[in-house]
């Protein structure tokens, strides 16, 4: 029996992604070779929304939000972090690190940071140079108002930085409609790709502050990559392969079209949310993301023998939640190449997992509330 990934990354992989990743590999420093890289980075400007050029690290989305940090901001500044969960403290740890002084926005887990806030904060800080948030915060499911978040920013001389490795391809993300300075991306979520690949994309007020910038850097100097677009090409070895499978990501994103993705897992969610409404559970999110939905583990049910039941009885893999909630929550994903097969594998596996553990479910009943959704009526 093949595992089911409905883990919020690494997704599955499509056929053409995994036939992909085995080719043979090119040299990187080839006409062939620049022309795929080119190509994909042009598909990456449509996916997040965006004629800013974008740039491609070889690495996890991490080395992106690193990048960001270091780049646009030196050692003293200041920044304004929006919390609400683990990835959203990793801005804060990440400005720690660079001795950024932080003015931290609290957020209770499974919260959507309140706007009025942010608002509040610009105000008492006005020499802040960076707001930093997300746009899917993965470990509460919770999608955050960027639209209201970035109409703010736009009036300050603060630069938006959104971590959109979650969100990107799963919740609605214009970037230059809204606003977004700078957005960040990885590759093994809703771009349906192995980890290993991280993106940016930079307007030119963000680059403003990239030339300003003087915390140390090197592999993540932006201005060596920026030199090297002109020549469709990376200052450090690229991840051949896996650009190689982004090609083939994208043909699939972009056939199927940008709206049209984001809709589809907004599909997906709409009917796990109501499997769980129909088996008595409560969602833990208060502002939903598309990308993945968090559920309370019931009380008196252990959470982390819940998912590893889950697993070792059906082969379905879901997330626990991360750090205090830890054994609290559990996370079903569906963005990237997640099926609607995939989810009602989960659902059923979830089932009898609660059943076995002794929960009171009806039987059937989340799997039989998301088919009516997934399904045409009388299919």
């Amino acid at each position: 029996m093949a595992d089911i990934l409905l883990t919020p990354g690494p997704t599955p992989l499509p056929p053409e992604v995994r036939e992909a990743l085995g080719r043979p590999i090119i040299h990187h420093r080839t006409s062939q070779y620049r022309a795929v890289f080119k190509r994909v980075l042009q598909g990456m400007q449509t996916v997040m929304q965006t004629s800013s050029s974008v740039v491609c690290l070889t690495s996890s989305g991490t080395g992106a939000m690193e990048a960001a940090v270091v780049n646009l901001l030196s050692p003293g500044d200041e920044a304004i972090v929006i919390l609400g969960g683990k990835f959203a403290e990793r801005w804060q740890k990440l400005c720690n690190v660079y001795g950024i002084t932080v003015r931290a926005i609290p957020v209770a887990y499974g919260a959507a940071v309140d706007p009025k806030q942010l608002a509040v904060a610009l105000k008492d800080y006005p020499n802040a140079k960076v707001v930093f948030t997300t746009l899917c915060e993965t470990s509460t499911g919770i999608v955050n108002d960027l639209r209201s978040i970035a109409a703010l920013t736009r009036k300050s001389q603060a630069v938006l930085v959104v971590d959109a490795i979650s969100g990107l391809l799963a919740d609605d993300c214009p970037t230059d409609q809204w606003g977004i300075d700078v957005l960040v991306a990885g590759s093994q979520k809703g771009l349906m790709l192995p980890p290993g690949l991280a993106f940016l994309s930079l307007n030119a007020r963000a680059w403003e502050l990239v030339e300003r910038s003087k915390t140390p850097r090197f592999y993540t100097d932006l201005r060596l990559y920026r030199k090297s677009l002109a020549d469709d090409d990376t200052p450090f070895t690229s991840a051949v392969s896996t650009v190689i499978a982004l090609d083939e990501a994208l043909k699939r994103i972009l056939s199927m079209g940008v709206t049209q993705t984001i809709e589809h897992c907004g599909q997906l969610a709409a009917a796990t949310r109501a499997g769980m409404k129909a088996l008595g559970l409560e969602l833990f999110s208060q502002r939903p993301s598309n990308g993945v939905t968090a559920v309370q583990v019931p009380a008196g049910v252990d959470g982390k023998q819940l998912t590893k039941i889950m697993y070792e009885r059906s082969r379905v893999m879901v997330a626990g939640g991360q750090g205090e909630m830890a054994g609290k929550i559990f996370r079903f994903a569906h963005m990237g190449y997640i099926s609607s097969e995939d989810i009602f594998a989960g659902m059923k596996a979830l089932e009898a997992a609660l059943a076995s553990l002794g929960h009171p479910i009806k039987p059937d009943a989340g799997s039989r509330a998301l088919q009516s959704m997934l399904q045409p009526s009388g299919a």
